[in-house]
């Protein structure tokens, strides 16, 4: 939720300038409908990439790297707080995605002339793809949640927590004064750097349940000739 106060910045441009503005006064239920479904694709967008993370997520904790893991993703949240907030936007072109980018804001042109409910929720779904500091640090948390569900309802509720603020900017511009949304966006930082400091207190595994919970390896035998170490977390 704090989040949601980046996402003003950062995206409310779009949320603004959404199509179908004529609806307020004609059908005001289908006007605020259409903003939900812009939304919600957002929301859809996020968890989709939380699964993803949480794909690779779950094939390091298969390698036997939980643990590290864990305090991987603590660290690389502290680097993108650290990071100035032009960087963190560069990330796509650094890793050649130019023309993908080009092709989504293109076609986010294009939806912007379709005054449809499909075409505002594939407005969101698209939005969601642009680029976004905020966004890469929630999927650097999401990396060390437990499994790809838990990775997608992790991003999953990312999203909703921006939902409330974003939708009422989609309804009135002047719902949050500039000054609030200023401080709050300051404020973000530091909620990351509490949530990357639970992320490393946690996979210390020093022994504290639920916050730090502790890794006891016990033996059993899955053959006669061959052992295996499994790891319970208690």
């Amino acid at each position: 939720m704090l989040g949601s106060f980046h996402c003003v910045g950062m995206c409310g441009a779009i949320a603004l300038a959404l199509p179908g503005g004529v609806d307020a006064a004609t059908s005001p239920l289908r006007y605020a409908g259409g903003r939900l479904l812009y939304n919600l694709g957002r929301v859809t967008t996020y968890a989709m990439l939380g699964a993803g993370a949480g794909l690779v997520g779950q094939g390091l904790r298969l390698a036997g790297v939980q643990q590290g893991l864990s305090i991987a993703s603590g660290v690389l949240i502290l680097l993108l707080v650290a990071v100035p907030e032009r960087y963190p936007g560069r990330v796509a072109g650094w890793l050649g995605l130019d023309r993908p980018l080009a092709w989504v804001k293109n076609t986010l042109g294009r939806l912007f002339q379709q005054p449809t409910l499909p075409a505002l929720y594939a407005t969101g779904v698209l939005n969601g793809l642009l680029p976004c500091g905020l966004v890469y640090l929630a999927l650097a948390g999401a990396l060390s949640a437990p499994g790809v569900a838990g990775a997608a309802a992790y991003m999953a509720c990312f999203g909703l927590g921006t939902l409330p603020l974003m939708f009422g900017l989609s309804l009135s511009g002047r719902l949050v004064p500039l000054l609030w949304r200023t401080r709050m966006r300051q404020a973000v930082p530091y909620a990351a750097s509490v949530l990357a400091v639970l992320f490393i207190v946690r996979g210390l595994g020093l022994g504290i349940p639920y916050f730090s919970p502790q890794l006891n390896p016990s033996t059993t035998t899955t053959s006669a000739a061959q052992p295996a170490t499994v790891y319970d977390c208690h």
